[in-house]
């Protein structure tokens, strides 16, 4: 089965580095020559992140405690403890949206912009039903007021209702037969060329959405202003050239996924209640094209005013194609049975793929509620701030590692030499964000600046000193001293 053309959509790489610690410090480690210098080269990444652990313990306190406020299980309890006036309750919630977004750009997640929503919405891979959210079920208070005191750039147009983070692109590939959805594509091109030749296109024709720059359909992509993006390809039916011979083989689809989903938003509270519950929803390897499957409160599916316009019509066509031909002194028998083959056809086409469709989706919809969905409220929460101290540990210690094994660096410099690194060692390519990096270094006091700006590192043994001997050092020691002394 051929394509007729390459679909691939552009996106920015990402900050995150995708590498699991424990296997970056080894590599790492691993490259250093003499064996002492190993040996203070992962004391110093042990010590790094016990410091940078201890940096934002407080702050994930406080954003810990102020969700037990607003946890939309026991949440209301808590607040009726606190007795808080309703002023002061929305002033802990703002405060605990602004922790809550602040980790979020700390862990390297996006909001998603109109651009990406629509770019990852403007094909269609496993769900194929029109889904949408039911928008009385929602608050419209929360997130407006958080966006109006803490504005940001390419908000989408539901960022008063619900908010979407994304981080990480993956590929999630598909093969099966897809026989109903191959037929359903062939009467569906049956239909289109009747639609010509009556010239009625022009009333079902719809406006094509325009993508401002995110979606290319180029297989020239090593451009020298594109080399810093990230290409990924989308393969779909719709695409494919299909007949009757292949209906019956195998096809292999592909689609882009965002790695990791998160969706932040409050319902609605009926008029004679107050709703305070903050939902926060993971979920991972979920497809760009089904994007829908992650939105709250969505509406269940059904056929659209535009489907039940195209049965009218085709059933008008259909009547007025029969009469004229029998109207005919030689009426074609033929020509009669095609008009009602097709129109039939079509009316049943409409149907069953309606039907495998809301079975699709009710599949789709249980799949990312056992499976895709990773956790919410608290658990995420903990992932997250997990995630934050892994993330800029990493960060810390490649840019350490850089200016002791390669000298002295500008920022530039040590951005691209740690991204060539990742590339070389790792196979890995991501935005590495060095000014965070050299920032935390420069805190903990074991880089610094000439004078000509250039960064350099003091010695690891120096580094260690420094730093000193951490808390969790001190535990350790305790407990093996415990284990060794009966």
């Amino acid at each position: 089965m051929e394509r007729k053309m390459k679909e691939v959509i552009k996106l920015e790489r990402e900050s995150v580095i995708p590498i699991l610690k424990p296997k970056l410090i080894m590599t790492l480690a691993n490259l250093i020559e003499h064996g002492s210098d190993r040996a203070e080269f992962v004391k110093l990444c042990k010590r790094v992140e016990y410091t940078i652990r201890a940096w934002y313990l407080l702050q994930f306190e406080d954003l810990m405690q102020l969700y037990s406020l607003f946890d939309p299980v026991s949440g209301a309890k808590k607040l009726e403890q606190q007795n808080l006036s309703p002023t002061e309750i929305d002033v802990l919630e703002q405060n605990f949206l602004t922790y809550l977004f602040q980790v979020m750009d700390k862990s390297n997640f996006k909001i998603t912009s109109d651009d990406e929503i629509e770019v990852a919405l403007s094909g269609q891979y496993l769900l194929n039903l029109p889904i949408k959210v039911d928008e009385s079920k929602l608050d419209k208070k929360l997130l407006k007021t958080y966006f109006a005191d803490h504005p940001h750039e390419n908000l989408p147009d539901f960022s008063d209702k619900y908010i979407i983070f994304r981080r990480g692109i993956g590929i999630d590939k598909t093969t099966d037969y897809f026989v109903l959805e191959k037929v359903d594509m062939l009467i569906g091109r049956l239909w289109g060329s009747l639609l010509r030749v009556t010239r009625l296109d022009k009333i079902f024709a719809r406006k094509p959405r325009a993508h401002k720059k995110d979606l290319k359909k180029n297989d020239d992509l090593n451009s020298e202003e594109d080399q810093d993006d990230l290409f990924v390809e989308r393969i779909r039916l719709e695409k494919m050239d299909l007949s009757v011979k292949n209906l019956l083989r195998k096809t292999t689809i592909q689609e882009p996924t965002f790695d990791r989903i998160i969706v932040v938003y409050r319902r609605a509270a009926p008029k004679s209640e107050t709703e305070r519950g903050i939902y926060v929803k993971h979920f991972k390897n979920i497809p760009m094209a089904d994007l829908e499957i992650v939105l709250p409160e969505k509406k269940n599916p059904g056929l659209t005013p535009m489907d039940w316009v195209k049965f009218l019509v085709s059933a008008v066509v259909g009547l007025v194609a029969v009469s004229g031909s029998v109207e005919m002194p030689k009426a074609d028998l033929w020509v009669i049975f095609a008009v009602l083959s097709t129109v039939v056809g079509y009316c049943a086409k409409t149907y069953f793929t309606f039907q495998q469709n809301m079975a699709s989706y009710q599949n789709l919809i249980t799949q990312s509620m056992y499976d895709k969905q990773l956790d919410s409220g608290k658990g995420t929460l903990l992932h997250l701030c997990d995630d934050v101290i892994q993330q800029e540990v990493k960060e810390v210690v490649m840019s350490f590692f850089i200016l002791m094994e390669q000298g002295k660096a500008t920022r530039q410099d040590l951005d691209l030499r740690c991204e060539q690194l990742i590339k070389e060692e790792f196979d890995e390519s991501c935005n590495f964000d060095v000014d965070d990096a050299v920032e935390k270094l420069e805190k903990l006091g074991i880089v610094a600046r000439d004078s000509l700006g250039r960064y350099f590192c003091v010695s690891l043994r120096r580094a260690n000193e420094i730093i000193g001997t951490t808390t969790e050092e001190l535990v350790l020691k305790a407990q093996q001293g415990v284990m060794t002394n009966p």
